[in-house]
């Protein structure tokens, strides 16, 4: 996991060495099995809209909130009900956002997030009502942004980044490939999406595990927009190599997987980067023990970069990637739900708050490929109809729930 897969490629197929590097991508899942491209390279060409959600799973949703369908109409009324789908809002941009330590201080970090996730929600709102106001609602906000955003500074800045990045291509998708107007000002979208955001996410972060994750579902999404493929790839690697560090599986041996960069090379250490938990099973992930919220931006994260990647024509869900998200899905489920913990898990107590994260990757996994997820399922559907997290994360039953394209 040193090298990058790149790299060994270039070593001569004859060589014991370059067999060796082969299994061990295999492995840990860096290299797709034979037969199937690279997991994380990019396609020849890429799909729009095509950042979590595509036309088809748009069209087949809106078909069942033209028809009065439950669970869609009433994830579609929740939307259109929300402060993000509001005509009258005002964008709130500036130059510079700067995000403190849980947004302490917070000069611009609630606005932009919310200014993104309501670009999406108008983008949403103008696909299913077709009315053109949502789209032009939509293009405003985009356009206050890029007309002024030079930067985010200080401790959270990567993070906010990530999270208002995951927003922004998934509404400029939307808007860029179905409406039918004008949108004058796309290009200087994407300069903003290429100079101010994809240089604050692309190289990582060695902070507890949803950080990087969120940072590279947005840089997955914004290489999309721009038909990036260097950075799909990288950013994809990267992710790779986080996902398997995030969730562990038995498979993985007495030891969750590390990212290199961090050097986490002894037992203690991992203990301690794992909130001091110490018996690992699998499901369980790198913040479990810190609080069920923060664990659903990473598994979020998981779903919302798996379900790109098989839009974009590489099923991830076939990897372990799946099966991360499946184990991690259905841990976690079962003491949201409220299973007694047993005293080997985080002391005896979990802090619970999973929030609407569980649609995409229940999706996917139970209703595309067939696997059993009794605790997820029952979370999910006690959840119905998933809202925001206000973050980065909106409308998944709306978008995803049971929906089989």
């Amino acid at each position: 996991m040193q090298d990058t897969p790149a790299r060994r490629r270039r070593t001569s197929p004859r060589s014991a060495l370059a067999l060796t590097a082969a299994a061990t991508l295999l492995t840990t899942g860096l290299l797709s099995w034979p037969g199937s491209q690279r997991a994380q390279a990019a396609p020849a060409a890429f799909a729009h809209p095509g950042v979590t959600v595509s036309r088809a799973q748009l069209d087949f949703a809106r078909g069942k909130v033209l028809a009065g369908v439950q669970p869609w109409k009433s994830a579609y009324d929740q939307m259109m009900a929300s402060k993000y789908a509001s005509l009258s809002r005002t964008p709130q941009p500036r130059a510079v956002v700067e995000c403190g330590s849980y947004s302490n201080p917070n000069y611009g970090c609630t606005d932009e997030r919310e200014d993104a996730i309501a670009a999406y929600t108008d983008a949403l709102a103008w696909y299913f009502t077709r009315d053109e106001r949502y789209a032009k609602k939509a293009i405003e906000l985009m356009d206050a942004w890029s007309a002024v955003l030079q930067d985010h500074t200080n401790s959270n800045a990567p993070l906010q980044t990530g999270w208002a990045g995951s927003s922004w291509p998934k509404a400029a998708e939307i808007i860029k490939y179905t409406y039918t107007g004008t949108w004058a000002n796309s290009g200087r979208f994407a300069t903003m999406l290429r100079n101010v955001y994809l240089p604050e996410i692309i190289n990582g972060s060695n902070s507890n595990g949803n950080w990087e994750l969120s940072m590279m579902e947005a840089a997955v999404g914004i290489s999309v927009f721009l038909e990036d493929k260097a950075s799909y790839d990288t950013a994809m690697a990267k992710f790779r190599t986080r996902t398997a560090a995030y969730v562990y599986l038995a498979s993985d041996g007495d030891l969750p997987k590390t990212v290199p960069s961090q050097n986490l090379n002894t037992r203690d250490k991992i203990v301690s980067y794992w909130q001091g938990q110490s018996t690992f099973v699998t499901g369980l992930t790198q913040e479990t023990c810190r609080d069920f919220t923060h664990t659903g931006y990473g598994i979020s994260a998981i779903s919302h970069v798996a379900e790109t990647s098989r839009i974009q024509g590489q099923d991830l869900y076939g990897t372990d990637v799946g099966e991360r998200l499946r184990q991690a899905l259905g841990f976690q489920s079962k003491y949201e739900l409220g299973a007694a913990v047993p005293s080997w898990l985080c002391g005896g107590s979990v802090n619970r708050g999973l929030g609407p994260v569980t649609e995409v990757g229940y999706n996917a996994l139970h209703n595309r490929l067939g696997i059993a997820m009794t605790n997820t399922q029952a979370l999910t559907e006690q959840n119905r109809p998933a809202g925001s997290n206000n973050l980065f994360v909106a409308w998944e039953t709306l978008t995803h729930g049971d929906n089989p394209n």
